[in-house]
């Protein structure tokens, strides 16, 4: 069983390594072409970063193969013959939370190269700022982790068909974090004000009352202390919906431009793309508790590991990415289509012109490359390439 499930991984890690390095030679050679969308400069640049960003994704692929390796093997059989004496809850739940812990602590330095070294040019934030996202992302992790692992676990030793409980909760608590995500979560890391100019205030406010959306008002978030990437959004649900305008963006778009981006993502709210991206969401998640509630005995015994609560979890972690990718070509095309739509009704809310404009300024200083080899874009891209995004923008 080890070797047929390091066989899967691998070719899971062969097709993943196949899809960048296309997109490597498809970026190159399209850097001798005649720019597009943007300016020869930022072409140029945009294009030079996507190939840094994918020559570090191929690293951190292999990096990611080796630590699967490493679990699938020794790691998980020594942590638990020297965790584990009970099978408590209390035992499962630390085990999973030291697992989490030694991915992170492996996962670290490649956070630190992406945010201090790859991003030089795009990213503003300062040690201490980084330092204490680290400790509050680590702070968040052991609160909802503990709750979800022994709310999880509980279910898998007292009721039949846990997977199908394990489901309802798991879902449950997503709906839940997302709705106090704005309000609670967020916050945590970044400062909230709400917007002063009252003029673009009462614009965005006549926007909403269009489709009789409300929201508990506009605010600014201090994005530039650690990126210089635009962004707007609506966030929450339910009654906890805010208008997230980051700072950079006030600084960089046109109250048109602004405006524009804005109906994009008000066509979402209009078309009901949060919910679609819930069900979507909720449906391979019951697909992965169905797989994983269901693995067999056999399963773990041939992998020298106990059928236990917490060995099946430490499955679901490892294994998961492997189905979110087999996925992701369906999600992927699902969003990519409503990305349009969306694109169309910012357009209508505001002009084709400005939206235009808008998209070409958050490429700018987003250093989004305009183009794509196609395999990135059904199993990456949720957002269409910002070049046919245009195209279709201005027909």
């Amino acid at each position: 069983m080890l070797i047929l499930i390091s066989f899967i991984y691998f070719s899971y890690l062969i097709i993943k390594l196949y899809i960048s390095y296309n997109e490597i030679r498809f970026v190159k050679n399209a850097l001798f072409l005649k720019p597009q969308i943007l300016d020869e400069k930022e072409y140029k640049k945009a294009g030079k970063y996507k190939i840094i960003n994918e020559k570090f994704n191929t690293i951190k692929t292999f990096f990611d193969y080796a630590l699967f390796l490493m679990w699938i093997s020794w790691g998980l059989k020594f942590l638990e013959k020297n965790l584990i004496k009970e099978d408590s809850i209390l035992e499962s739940v630390t085990f999973l939370l030291i697992v989490l812990f030694i991915n992170y602590l492996f996962t670290i330095p490649f956070d630190l190269y992406a945010t201090f070294k790859k991003e030089i040019e795009i990213t503003t934030i300062d040690k201490k700022t980084y330092i204490l996202d680290q400790v509050k992302s680590l702070g968040l992790t052991v609160i909802f982790g503990t709750v979800l692992f022994f709310t999880i676990i509980w279910i898998m030793k007292n009721l039949p068909s846990w997977w199908i409980w394990g489901f309802l909760v798991m879902f449950s608590i997503t709906i839940f974090i997302n709705m106090i995500y704005p309000t609670i979560i967020a916050p945590i890391f970044n400062k909230f004000t709400p917007l002063e100019d009252k003029e673009l205030n009462s614009n965005i406010e006549k926007l909403l009352s269009r489709v009789k959306l409300k929201s508990d008002g506009v605010f600014v978030v201090d994005a530039s202390k650690r990126d210089k990437r635009l962004n707007a959004y609506f966030g929450g649900l339910g009654n906890s919906k805010r208008v997230v305008l980051y700072d950079t963006l006030l600084n960089t778009l046109s109250v048109d431009e602004l405006l524009a981006v804005l109906g994009h993502e008000l066509g979402h709210f209009v078309h009901k793309d949060i919910v679609k991206n819930i069900f979507a969401s909720g449906s391979i998640l019951f697909i992965m508790f169905a797989i994983f509630g269901n693995l067999p005995d056999t399963f773990f015994s041939s992998l020298n590991l106990s059928s236990s609560s917490h060995m099946t979890i430490v499955m679901f972690f490892l294994l998961s990415p492997i189905i979110l990718f087999l996925w992701m070509p369906i999600f992927g095309a699902m969003s990519r289509k409503n990305e349009y739509k969306a694109d169309e009704y910012g357009a209508k809310s505001q002009s084709k012109e400005a939206l235009k404009s808008a998209l070409l300024k958050l490429a700018k200083e987003n250093s989004s490359f305009p183009l794509s080899h196609h395999l990135s874009i059904i199993f990456y891209h949720t957002h269409p390439p910002l070049v046919d995004r245009v195209k279709r923008l201005m027909q």
